[in-house]
């Protein structure tokens, strides 16, 4: 698994997870998990300790790659998850999706996509169709889209959450017809990449504690770009 540490200090961590990593263990879970490597990298440095060790604070899908922070005390995650929708002033993912077929409406440039979620009992979400969507309990979820690319068989896009449900930029994207290559839950033909089309490039937010802004960004692999360009 890939996993890089790009800041550390007394209560913040921010790491590059890779596909196929677990953000966090579940009970029973014997997998690697990228709250487990942190540990590991902060105990061969000598900065891991009962009081300085980290804490989760927001999570990413086991298949989606990229930015994300983690709490290195329980005082900092407090911190960290009570103010985490004023101190995180940027968030941006990319995707590439299958664009749909037969004679679906073509999307705006960007836009927004204002639609609650449900939960099957798999703990997948979808969007309600219709008259349904009365028999289902739904959760508000908005997410922010651009078209960064069209191909004649994919599309790239650039996203943010206004709410950060889980399963949210799949479910919404599939839900418009555009299911992320790859992905099996939403019914995707194609795995072009062999893994979820779906990085986390941008984690931006001000330090609780200096004061600072500070900026990461991780590119998604290049050849997604190279499939949306023709």
């Amino acid at each position: 698994m890939k996993f890089n540490v790009l800041f550390q200090d007394q209560n913040i961590a921010v790491i590059c997870k890779s596909f196929g990593l677990l953000s966090v263990p579940y009970p029973g879970c014997r997998a690697k998990t990228a709250l487990g490597l942190l540990e590991e990298a902060m105990r061969k440095r000598g900065t891991y300790s009962a009081k300085h060790r980290p804490f989760a604070v927001h999570r990413l899908d086991r298949e989606t790659s990229g930015v994300m922070m983690f709490a290195l005390n329980e005082r900092a995650q407090k911190t960290i998850m009570d103010s985490w929708q004023t101190m995180v002033t940027e968030r941006l993912y990319r995707a590439v999706a299958e664009n749909p077929r037969g004679a679906a409406q073509k999307l705006p440039d960007e836009g927004t996509i204002d639609s609650p979620l449900a939960y099957n009992a798999y703990n997948v979400a979808f969007v309600p169709k219709g008259g349904s969507a009365g028999k289902f309990k739904t959760i508000p979820a908005r997410t922010n889209y651009k078209i960064i690319a069209r191909g004649k068989q994919f599309t790239m896009f650039e996203l943010s959450l206004d709410t950060g449900r889980k399963n949210q930029i799949r479910a919404h994207l599939a839900s418009l017809g555009f299911p992320l290559c790859g992905d099996k839950n939403y019914r995707a033909k194609t795995n072009p990449f062999g893994r979820l089309a779906l990085h986390a490039r941008v984690l931006e937010y001000v330090n609780p504690w200096t004061k600072e802004k500070q900026r990461f960004e991780v590119p998604e692999p290049p050849d997604w770009l190279r499939s949306c360009s023709s």
